[in-house]
Formats: C-alpha cells, sequence, structure tokens
C-alpha cells in the first residue's frame, strides 16, 4: 500500500487511489457528531448556492456549514461540534458546505478512486475502512484553513492516519499539546466564542472516540453524500 500526504486545494486536485480528505477543525468533526446523534445522511457541498438551492426544493433539510468560519444567513447551524452534538438531528438529513473540507471533497472527485471524509474522532475507524479495502495507493489530503494555508491539526491527522495504517506507534497526547498551542489556540480567543466556541477544541481532538467512517457515496440522483458506516 503506497500512502501519500498531499495538502491543500491544490492536493485534493492531485489525489489519486483511496483519497481521505482531511478537516480536524471542523468540517468532518462536524459531520461525525452530527452522526453520532442520529443524522441520517449528509451532503457535503463544495458551492454555496446549490445548498441554498437544495433547502429551496426540500424544506426538511437541515443547512450547515460556514463561510470564513461564520454560520451564514438562513442556515440551520453553523460548523461547531458542540452545536450539533447538542440539537437534535435524529433522521435528518444535512447539506453540508465549508471553506475547506467540502471544498476538498469536490475538488478530489474527478480522479479519486474513492473517497472517505476524515477527523481525528474516526480516525481508527477511516484506517479500519481502508485496510479492509487494502488498496494499492492511497492518498491523505490535509484540507488546511480555507484549503489554501497548511495546519497543523489537518496534518497531526494525516501523520497519525499514515502510523495506524502502518501499524506504527504515535504520541496521541503530544498531538493534542501541540494542536492547543498552534491553530487550535483559536477556539479560546474572545473573538471567536460565537461561531467556533471553545469546547469545539476537545472535541475535535478526542481521538478515536466514534467507531465509523464516512465514505462518499452517490444517490439516484448522482448526488454526493456520506452515511455513517461502522467497522465494528
Amino acid at each position: 500500500m503506497e500512502i501519500k500526504i498531499l495538502e491543500l486545494l491544490e492536493g485534493a486536485k492531485r489525489a489519486r487511489g483511496l483519497t481521505v480528505v482531511i478537516d480536524v477543525f471542523r468540517a468532518f468533526t462536524f459531520e461525525s457528531y452530527a452522526f453520532a446523534g442520529g443524522a441520517k445522511r449528509i451532503y457535503p457541498i463544495g458551492d454555496i448556492e446549490t445548498a441554498y438551492a437544495a433547502k429551496r426544493s426540500d424544506a426538511s433539510l437541515l443547512l450547515a456549514g460556514e463561510r470564513g468560519g461564520r454560520k451564514q444567513p438562513g442556515f440551520d447551524f453553523g460548523n461547531s461540534p458542540y452545536e450539533v452534538s447538542h440539537a437534535d438531528v435524529r433522521g435528518r438529513v444535512i447539506v453540508h458546505t465549508t471553506s475547506a473540507g467540502t471544498q476538498g471533497v469536490a475538488a478530489a472527485q474527478p480522479h479519486a478512486d474513492e473517497i472517505l471524509l476524515g477527523a481525528l474522532v474516526n480516525a481508527a475507524a477511516t484506517a479500519e475502512y481502508i485496510r479492509r479495502k487494502s488498496p494499492e495507493h492511497v492518498s491523505l489530503v490535509a484540507m488546511g484553513l480555507a484549503g489554501i494555508q497548511p495546519t497543523t491539526e489537518d496534518r497531526i491527522c494525516a501523520e497519525y492516519l499514515r502510523a495506524l495504517l502502518r501499524g506504527e506507534p504515535y504520541d496521541r497526547s503530544g498531538a493534542v499539546e501541540l494542536m492547543r498551542a498552534t491553530d487550535g489556540a483559536r477556539f479560546f480567543a474572545a473573538e471567536s466564542a460565537g461561531d467556533a466556541p471553545p469546547e469545539d477544541f476537545a472535541l475535535s481532538v478526542a481521538f478515536d472516540c466514534f467507531d465509523f467512517a464516512l465514505p462518499l457515496r452517490r444517490d439516484a440522483q448522482g448526488r454526493y453524500y456520506t452515511e455513517a458506516e461502522y467497522t465494528k
């Protein structure tokens, strides 16, 4: 199994084989907590106008996501794992659009053989899914901030996934300390309290707390979606 770590939107465009698009702060952490709360399905969408159009055509859909870290007008949720973990989303379908993670999904679609959505909270389950598939090529794409600036947490997640796939040890406690001191510090800044509450940090760095992977599928209309696929 050849494993490559790529970064940002350009990396997503170059991804080949089985591809994991990684967004720890916070897109795919948000999605993981939504599924843990009983969400039925999530459509990760790059274009915000497509998200609004989906809501207009089906009022039962929930809109979630952000631009510039901020919840958008008319959205039911921002991109906060803490927010969605305290909401009743049982049986609901969510349309999710973000500045980095869902953009990476859209960028990887043309060339990837299969796409998984990755975060620290479902890393072990993602690695188990990959092991069962036993692909020849694996691309781990750390999306970073808005897909244009590398971030510590997404790189850590990619390196952790690689270690899991290779059966190598990994210092998780040291990684948490590093994330808090670097890109995670923003969760503790007063100006972030509304859209990125401090609780989001702890929820996002909770290694392997969910035992499901998030593979991308297509519905009958050809639209990409994900549902929780349990690996235990």
